[in-house]
């Protein structure tokens, strides 16, 4: 018998990792229906004969990071995440148990084929200074960089999709993929594996050392450890080239307007303001998309990319002009005040809250309640929990929390709260997850709308005619619309 009266809670994965793990916990007899079935639901409890088990359902980044700061006594999580986290805190409080029979992936370093001929095979890329890679794990980009010895590299963090960036935005993308042969698939080169390897049962060895967590490990370790798959990471060990020469990059051409469009569950509402200004690209509709749609109009470049990525790929000069939604912008601009970046349209499509949530128990209705009860509890740090980690500091700030922690998390964000964080600032659309989840909305901070989005910098006399043609055909759809 477990002495430690609390639950063991497990922290399983949402998004490409559900259904498998959830075959091989029924495999193993600790499955639940509602997880099986993608419920909206991310707490889910577990009834053992030992002891109560608590599932709590993430997106696959953050379950490394509550593992490790012992939120979770146990985890099921992919290779490539847990590297991400380990690479930045080396000593954190992780034990790697067992190898499972899914989520094998792999982590390539790869590029365009024109780009891969121009830099060469790997050991010469040490002769190319300033060499720009864009990654979804910056931990691992950073890592490969400097095991690379790459002078002067550039790395850049993106949300998503870094296969949409070489060559115009990037020189080198890391991409997660199972195979080489769907990095091949996704048009680009594979050039170096940094990492392969299946999904892990981890632990916070705190935990281990500490509690009887035979409930939920019984059964998981019952058959036996597996081989792992994969051989893990494996960083390149280049030497350092003598000559050095400053990277050629790639030159976008000055009259030529670049724009960016949503993928995504942004990409729908895109279609249909394009459609209603009288745009429309050959690879780009409401439910497909090529990374470069081609365009008819004469002067006119245009890449999909995750939305979340757009205010600073325009701000960096990389597009002229995004589809966006306002509250990326506003997160940007709160982290980036200076940032060169502005809303020129507000396109009043995919309307949703951007609101602050807590606990339906919570004995208060509005901000302020919730922090005299909170204060009154004896409640001397307020954790807020957000994707929107600018948005979130700015809200703490102007409503006086006094001492609070930002806690960045990937989504999923409705199961924080209450255990691990007290407030969440997310964005809800029907409040049907928040209330799935026994949360309620206690504040609507602002409402976001998907928006038009333009860079500072002073255009070409052709690409600015053409930005402000395009922004006048967006006005007149929108007064159509408007009955004007």
């Amino acid at each position: 018998m477990n002495t430690d009266a609390r639950p063991i809670k497990l922290a399983l994965p949402t998004g490409d990792l559900r259904a498998p793990t959830a075959a091989f916990l029924d495999s193993v007899g600790l499955g639940h229906p509602e997880y099986a079935a993608g419920s909206r639901t991310l707490r889910l409890p577990l009834p053992s004969r030992d002891a109560d088990v608590l599932i709590r359902v993430f997106r696959e980044r953050d379950i490394p990071i509550q593992v490790a700061l012992g939120n979770y006594d146990l985890g099921v999580c992919g290779l490539t995440a847990l590297e991400e986290l380990r690479l930045r805190f080396p000593q954190d409080q992780i034990e790697q148990l067992l190898p499972l029979p899914l989520g094998y992936s792999e982590v390539w370093v790869a590029t365009d084929s024109e780009t891969a001929a121009r830099l060469g095979p790997p050991r010469d890329w040490p002769r190319h200074a300033g060499l720009r890679v864009v990654s979804e794990f910056p931990n691992l980009a950073d890592a490969f960089a400097l095991a690379a010895r790459l002078p002067r590299p550039r790395v850049t963090p993106v949300y998503g999709s870094p296969e949409a960036y070489p060559p115009e935005d990037a020189d080198l993308a890391l991409v997660q993929a199972p195979s080489r042969e769907r990095v091949e698939e996704l048009g680009l080169v594979p050039l170096l594996r940094l990492l392969s390897g299946s999904a892990w049962l981890i632990a916070n060895r705190r935990a281990l050392a500490t509690r009887d967590l035979g409930a939920a490990l019984g059964p998981l370790l019952r058959n036996g450890a597996l081989p792992p798959r994969g051989d893990g990471l494996t960083l390149p060990r280049l030497l350092p080239m003598a000559a050095v020469c400053d990277w050629p990059a790639w030159r976008r051409d000055e009259n030529v307007l670049r724009l960016a469009v949503p993928d995504g569950h942004q990409q729908r509402h895109a279609v249909e303001s394009l459609r209603a200004a009288g745009i429309e690209f050959d690879g780009y509709t409401e439910t497909a998309f090529v990374r470069r749609p081609r365009s008819a109009i004469p002067g006119l470049e245009v890449k999909v990319i995750r939305p979340q990525d757009m205010p600073r790929q325009v701000a960096l000069g990389y597009f002229d002009l995004a589809m966006t939604g306002r509250d990326v912008l506003r997160d940007h601009l709160l982290a980036f005040p200076d940032s060169p970046v502005r809303e020129v349209l507000d396109l009043r499509r995919s309307p949703y809250s951007i609101a602050a949530v807590v606990d339906e128990a919570l004995p208060a209705t509005t901000i302020r309640e919730a922090l005299t009860y909170w204060r009154q509890q004896g409640r001397t740090v307020i954790r807020i929990a957000s994707e929107f980690t600018a948005i979130a500091d700015h809200y703490a700030r102007t409503h006086h929390f006094g001492r609070y922690q930002v806690l960045p998390v990937a989504g999923a964000s409705e199961g924080f709260v209450p255990e691990d964080a007290d407030v969440l600032i997310e964005g809800s659309e029907t409040g049907k997850s928040i209330a799935a989840n026994g949360l309620k909305i206690i504040d609507r901070v602002f409402e976001s709308t998907n928006c038009l989005i333009a860079g500072l910098r002073p255009l070409a006399p052709g690409p600015e005619a053409l930005r402000r043609r395009l922004l006048a055909a967006f006005e007149r759809s929108l007064a159509v619309a408007a009955g004007g």
